[in-house]
C-alpha cells in the first residue's frame, strides 16, 4: 500500500444487497452498546510489532493531546458504527459488519488506542427503517461515522451532510450517499464507475459464450438499473448480449416455466443474474432444469452466500454458477494472512464473519489510518486532508487495490465458482491471486446514476456552504 501523502420493507432489503453486492455477501434505531469503553485493560501491544496482514498497525501508544473536535478529547476518540441488526424481518441483518468494527476497536485499544487515546465505539441499530433516527443522534455526539452500513441510507444523508458528520462506511446505496461528500470507503462503489472485471474474466474462461449469454430482467426499479449497468459493462467486454426479453415478476412468478421455455427458445446458454439468492431465483434455476437447460451461471458477490450452498448441497443445479468478487475468498485464510487475522480477532469477539464484516474491517483500518497522521490535530478536516490523500488501499490484503481517496474501485477481481457444497476460486488460477487490468473500470451511463454530480464527482443535491472539502 502505498499514500501520497506523508508517506435497500423486504423489497428495499434485496434491492440494497444488489446495490451493494459488488463487494459483498453474507457468507460467513438508537444507540444499543458501546465498544472501548474506559476498564482495565490489558498491557498496550507495541504498534511497531503488531500488524493487519500486510499493513503496519495504525494503532498504537502516543502522547496526542487536546479537545480537538466534537467527541475527541485528551484520552479518547468517539466514534459511531452500526448495521441494520434489528430489522425484524430479517433478524441480525448485516451484524457482522458491528461485530467486526467492535472487534477491530478491541484490537487497537490492546495496542494503546490511536496514538494513545482509546476508541469509544458506539453501535447504532438502524433496524431498516430508522437510519435517520440513528444519524440524529450520531450527529449529537460522534466525531465521525466508521464501518457502518445502512440499507436505507437515502433517508438519513442529508441529515449527515446537514451536521458535517465525516464517515468511512463500509458501504453506501443511495447514489446521494455513494457519492457523497465527507465521505470515503476502503471499497468504493461509485454510481459513475463499476468494476467489471467478472464479465471480462469469464470471456476469458468462457469465450464460445460471448454472443450465447443475456441478462434476466426484473420488474424492480433498482435490479432494472443494475441490469442497464450490467449490460454496459458485458459490451464492454466484448459480450453480444442475445436479449430475450424475460422480464421476472420481483415478487414472484405463479411458475417459472414459461420463462425457462423461452431461454431455452432463445438459446441462450449464459445467464447474468442482478438479484440476490432468494427463493424467487432458485424456482427460476429449478425451471431450468425442468425444461432441460443448463446454463452457465454468473452474478454478484451476493451469490457467494450460505444459501447458495446449502441449497446446491441438496440440489446440485447450481453447480455452474459463478460470482465475481474483489475480496478474497473467506476459504483463502490459510494464504492470506489479512483473511485470518480478521476471521480469528471476530471469532474470538463471538462475532459473525463475512464479506461485509471483511469490508467493514477495511473501512475501520482506512479510517484509523488517516487518525494516526493527524495526531493532536485530530479534526474532521484533517481526516478530511488526509483520507483523500490515500489512493492505494487494500485493507492489508483484505480486497484488491482501490482508490478511496478518488473514489474509485478497483481495477481487479477473480471468479468464485460452486461446486456441490463447496465455493472455489476459479479465475485466475491461483488462488488467492486477483487478476488485474485496466479495461475492467467501466464508466457508466449517467442515465443510470440517480444523482446529479459536481465536477469533482460529489453528489450535489445536499451540498451546502460549510461541508468539509479537503484543503488543497
Amino acid at each position: 500500500m502505498k499514500r501520497s501523502s506523508t508517506t435497500k420493507l423486504v423489497a428495499a432489503l434485496a434491492a440494497v444487497m444488489v446495490v451493494t453486492s459488488a463487494c459483498a455477501s453474507d457468507r460467513e434505531g438508537d444507540a444499543v452498546v458501546s465498544a472501548g469503553a474506559p476498564g482495565a485493560a490489558a498491557a498496550p501491544v507495541q504498534a511497531s510489532d503488531a500488524t493487519f496482514g500486510t499493513l503496519e498497525s495504525p494503532c498504537g501508544a502516543g502522547d496526542a493531546s487536546g479537545a480537538t473536535d466534537q467527541g475527541v478529547s485528551d484520552t479518547e476518540i468517539r466514534i459511531g458504527y452500526g448495521d441494520d441488526r434489528g430489522y425484524a424481518k430479517s433478524p441480525g441483518l448485516n451484524k457482522e459488519m458491528g461485530d467486526a468494527v467492535s472487534a477491530m476497536i478491541d484490537w487497537c485499544n490492546e495496542q494503546g488506542g490511536i496514538n494513545g487515546r482509546r476508541i469509544v465505539g458506539t453501535l447504532f441499530d438502524s433496524a431498516m427503517t430508522q437510519a435517520n433516527a440513528v444519524m440524529q443522534n450520531a450527529c449529537a455526539s460522534e466525531f465521525m461515522l466508521v464501518g457502518h452500513g445502512f440499507a436505507m441510507d437515502q433517508t438519513s444523508e442529508q441529515t449527515r451532510v446537514a451536521c458535517n458528520l465525516a464517515a468511512v462506511p463500509a458501504f453506501t446505496v443511495s447514489p446521494d450517499a455513494a457519492n457523497g461528500p465527507m465521505t470515503y470507503q476502503g471499497v468504493p462503489f461509485p454510481v459513475d464507475y463499476a468494476n467489471g472485471s467478472q464479465w471480462f474474466q469469464m470471456a476469458e474462461m468462457y469465450p464460445e459464450l460471448v454472443n450465447e449469454f443475456d441478462v434476466v430482467d426484473s420488474t424492480m426499479p433498482t435490479i432494472i438499473t443494475a441490469n442497464t449497468k450490467a449490460r454496459s459493462i458485458a459490451a464492454a467486454a466484448g459480450f453480444n448480449l442475445k436479449n430475450c426479453g424475460v422480464t421476472l415478476n420481483y415478487d414472484g412468478e405463479s411458475s417459472y416455466v414459461p420463462f425457462a421455455e423461452k431461454i431455452k427458445q432463445c438459446g441462450a446458454k449464459g445467464l447474468w443474474t442482478s438479484r440476490s439468492p432468494v427463493p424467487a431465483e432458485f424456482n427460476f434455476v429449478k425451471a431450468l432444469d425442468q425444461v432441460g437447460v443448463d446454463p452457465i451461471l454468473l452474478g454478484e458477490a451476493t451469490w457467494y452466500a450460505n444459501a447458495v450452498p446449502a441449497w446446491n448441497g441438496e440440489t446440485g443445479l447450481l453447480d455452474n454458477m459463478h460470482a465475481g468478487m474483489t475480496f478474497q475468498m473467506l476459504e483463502n485464510a490459510d494464504v492470506v494472512p489479512a483473511v485470518k487475522k480478521y476471521t480469528e480477532l471476530v471469532a474470538e469477539a463471538g462475532g459473525k464473519t463475512a464479506l461485509l464484516g471483511m469490508q467493514a474491517t477495511s473501512s475501520f483500518l482506512l479510517w484509523a489510518t488517516a487518525a494516526k497522521e493527524c495526531g493532536s490535530d485530530l479534526t474532521r478536516q484533517c481526516m478530511i486532508d488526509e483520507l483523500s490523500q490515500i489512493h492505494e488501499w487494500d485493507g492489508g490484503g483484505l480486497h484488491a487495490v482501490t482508490d478511496p481517496g478518488n473514489n474509485m474501485p478497483a481495477t481487479c477481481g477473480l471468479v468464485v465458482s460452486l461446486k456441490g457444497a463447496e465455493y472455489s476460486q476459479a479465475f485466475p488460477a491461483e488462488a488467492a491471486e486477483f487478476k488485474c487490468d485496466d479495461r475492467y473500470l467501466v464508466a457508466t451511463d449517467a442515465s443510470t446514476w440517480g444523482t446529479e454530480l459536481g465536477p469533482d464527482r460529489i453528489s450535489t443535491k445536499y451540498l451546502n456552504p460549510n461541508v468539509i472539502r479537503p484543503n488543497a
